[in-house]
């Protein structure tokens, strides 16, 4: 095991700005940055934004950077890595904090599986130096990959495995004071829409609750496909949907993910058609992975939304004008936007979606 207060502490003495993306593997160690005022700390809304974070503030500290995130996240960081921070076009130092999800040995889920396979590989194709840390010994790694990077001036990795960081302060999760759950949006939407409806569900508990749900109620208007992975995706695979079939298409989104890719909205401003209706379950957390804030609360996703093309806007708080709102948007004529604030909340014990293939060829129908 690998202790969250040392290894923070090892990370402090020698890094002071840390940016990432937040991954439940590494929360332990993530929380206690959010106390680091802006100049050290950043939440980035995808990896790739982080990794330039990173180069921008080695650019005029000349010091090294970390950056935090899960290992489905080098695919965004790779653009950045290879075509800025590389040895052979600006040569930048930084140090990349990366959870082994899906790890060789581990039990875990089809996506995170796939991932942990190819992701030694592909550090090593990316030509970064990586150390794995398992233990409180293997700490001294560090300074040893920080000194290789100052001096090469070249990216370098460390990977943590599952339910290797532990901690012994409990993480205390911010609740926010929003009164709608989740799961009361999702079944009354089930329960509304029409029978031939699709649903894409972004990544996380919207995907999880939404099997749940269907599973435990039977309710069965709609198909839905469920984005196990691919964060920030969910909206462009609903317009791929939306652009090729007359049925109505609903993309359930999150703040964290829709965040991740937002020009994606204007892309369904301008190509979105009547039958795409886009719902934002906003928490302005990343809830899945520990609840870390996003900046979902200082955009205003009317002005937003409208001004990228968008043809209506919808908002709901509380279960009184939920019901009201829900009807009138799924009356209108698309693309339309509908941001649902909701508290940061889970049913508990929640399932996971599997036999995906199934899911996807009765989803195709």
């Amino acid at each position: 095991m690998l202790s969250s207060e040392k290894f923070i502490s090892t990370l402090k003495k020698k890094i002071n700005f840390f940016t990432g993306v937040p991954d439940s593997v590494l929360k332990t160690i993530t929380f206690p940055l959010e106390k680091l005022n802006k100049k050290s700390h950043i939440i980035a809304t995808n990896e790739g934004g982080a990794i330039s974070l990173a180069i921008g503030y080695y650019l005029t500290k000349k010091k090294v950077a970390a950056v935090y995130m899960q290992n489905s996240g080098l695919g965004n960081a790779i653009n950045p890595l290879v075509s800025i921070a590389n040895s052979n076009v600006y040569s930048v130092p930084m140090l990349l904090i990366i959870g082994w999800r899906g790890s060789p040995n581990s039990k875990d889920e089809p996506q995170h599986i796939e991932q942990g396979k190819i992701t030694l590989k592909l550090l090593k194709l990316l030509k970064i130096k990586t150390c794995i840390l398992r233990h409180d010994k293997d700490l001294k790694k560090i300074s040893r990959i920080l000194k290789y990077s100052q001096q090469k001036k070249v990216p370098v990795a460390c990977l943590v495995e599952r339910n290797v960081l532990i901690s012994r302060r409990k993480i205390k999760v911010k609740v926010n004071k929003n009164k709608l759950l989740r799961s009361y949006a999702i079944s009354n939407i089930l329960k509304k829409i029409k029978n031939d409806t699709k649903l894409i569900s972004t990544t996380g508990y919207t995907s999880r609750e939404l099997f749940q749900i269907r599973k435990e109620r039977n309710l069965k208007n709609g198909k839905d496909f469920y984005m196990v992975g691919g964060m920030g995706h969910s909206s462009m695979v609903s317009l791929g949907v939306a652009l090729n079939s007359k049925e109505e298409v609903l993309c359930l989104d999150g703040d964290g993910s829709l965040l991740m890719h937002l020009g994606s909205m204007g892309l369904i401003g301008n190509f979105g058609t009547q039958n795409f209706k886009h719902i934002l379950f906003n928490n302005a957390s990343h809830e899945s992975v520990g609840c870390q804030p996003t900046i979902a609360n200082s955009i205003n996703f009317k002005n937003l939304s409208l001004s990228l093309g968008y043809k209506h806007f919808f908002k709901a708080k509380d279960k009184k004008n939920f019901l009201r709102e829900l009807n009138k948007f799924l009356k209108s004529k698309g693309p339309s936007f509908f941001e649902i604030k909701i508290r940061n909340h889970k049913i508990e014990n929640l399932l996971r979606p599997t036999k995906l293939k199934k899911l996807k060829t009765q989803f195709i129908g």
